[in-house]
């Protein structure tokens, strides 16, 4: 079981590793409501690395706010592939920035869809490169309560940064 201390210690590393490779991070953030982006404020002096994020529970905020496309939603649903890296990428576009986090989840303990169980979640990561964006997403199967879902997700989408 994770807890707040593993978390934390992986926001620390995350800031190291932006601040070593002259990186700004934004978020767009759906299950975890905006846990990411508490755990990267929590460390002094994050304002120089991490710009802010967009919690976008609601299908029309992450339209309206980070530009996903209803097409999308509405052929993958909004816990997917497709529909993180489209938010990663609203991300960058829309807050600015050189590398983004996104992440949509069902923590439960309902929501549960046909072939998407409690404890799905997809994390995306953006990066710009030059002209470019590249984009990861990465499928998660969570057990555990809600809280043990959210938390161990925010522990994913923190990693993963640092393989960027």
């Amino acid at each position: 079981m994770s807890n707040d201390n593993d978390i934390f210690k992986h926001a620390v590393l995350v800031s190291q590793h932006l601040q070593q490779t002259q990186r700004q991070l934004v978020t767009a953030e759906s299950c975890t409501g905006g846990w990411i982006g508490k755990a990267l404020t929590d460390i002094p002096g994050s304002s120089s690395w991490y710009l802010g994020g967009v919690i976008a529970y609601s299908n029309v905020l992450k339209q309206l706010l980070l530009g996903v496309s209803q097409v999308t939603l509405t052929a993958h649903g909004a816990v997917s592939d497709a529909v993180v890296s489209e938010m990663a990428i609203g991300a960058l576009n829309n807050l600015g920035g050189d590398v983004a986090i996104a992440i949509s989840g069902i923590a439960g303990p309902d929501g549960e869809q046909p072939g998407k169980p409690v404890g799905t979640v997809w994390i995306a990561w953006a990066w710009r490169h030059g002209q470019a964006v590249h984009v990861n997403a990465r499928l998660k199967l969570f057990g555990g309560d809600r809280e043990t879902v959210r938390r161990r997700s925010v522990i994913a989408a923190l990693h993963g940064v640092l393989e960027l």
